[in-house]
């Protein structure tokens, strides 16, 4: 929804982008509550600039088009746990989430009750052909660069690693998950990326980054309640000088 047609155009335009920034901080706030998440892809802003049909060519308005993910590569750090593994490049884990395929960057796994690699929040890790991954418990765990899961020198299974053609047709699932959501879009074996075992991907959320952007838009939001209210101001003035000249 846009500002009100009938507002003047500074209060228009500063009402338009109150409820940008008010998107912006709803983004920064989600990006700081997972600075600290596995494999966590940080959300961000796309402006564009709307003009109302009804308003003339000069008056714009800023408002969010559309928030976008930023896959950039968050830093790798060694953990020494043998079922944390990190993708170094593009990619996914698949896992079988409640309602199908779900996709995540975060390999912070464990072995559940019954022996099924799963991850935090019970998900079982997907192997070939989306066949769950059974191992021993008490035994070592080797995984290798391309995904295959080992113990004792025999092969348990290998990790079904995806990647996907376009991002356009991948969604959030949550904070940490992924979804297809674009039928044409469909995930393909992924090749090139080796698997890091005793180490994680950290949040590409950089908590300095997003404290500098956050008071960025605070004083922002700032500036444009003063604008706001200037608005307002003015156009209370016009009204009584109106009313004067009718007296």
């Amino acid at each position: 929804m846009h500002p009100n047609p009938g507002m003047d155009p500074l209060t228009a335009t500063a009402a338009s982008g109150l409820r940008a920034r008010m998107e912006s901080l709803d983004l920064l706030a989600n990006n700081v509550a997972n600075a600290s998440t596995g494999g966590y892809k940080a959300d961000r802003e796309f402006y564009s600039l709307y003009a109302a049909p009804e308003a003339d060519s000069e008056s714009t308005m800023p408002v969010i088009e559309r928030p976008w993910v930023d896959w950039s590569q968050g830093l790798i750090r060694s953990t020494g746990n043998q079922l944390d593994v990190a993708l170094s490049g593009r990619g996914f884990f698949a896992v079988t989430g409640p309602n199908g395929p779900l996709y995540t960057r975060n390999g912070s796994f464990q072995l559940a009750a019954d022996g099924r690699l799963v991850t935090s929040e019970g998900y079982p890790v997907r192997g070939a052909a989306g066949a769950p991954l059974v191992l021993s418990d008490g035994r070592s765990i080797d995984i290798a660069h391309d995904g295959t899961i080992r113990q004792e020198g025999a092969v348990i299974g290998k990790l079904e690693l995806v990647d996907f053609t376009s991002a356009e047709g991948v969604a959030k699932h949550g904070n940490n998950y992924f979804r297809a959501t674009d039928p044409s879009v469909r995930p393909a074996p992924l090749s090139g990326t080796p698997v890091e075992q005793g180490k994680l991907e950290a949040s590409n959320t950089g908590s300095a980054e997003a404290a500098v952007r956050l008071v960025s838009v605070m004083r922002q939001f700032e500036m444009l309640q003063k604008a706001a209210t200037l608005g307002a101001e003015m156009n209370r003035q016009a009204i009584e000088q109106v009313a004067r000249v009718g007296n």
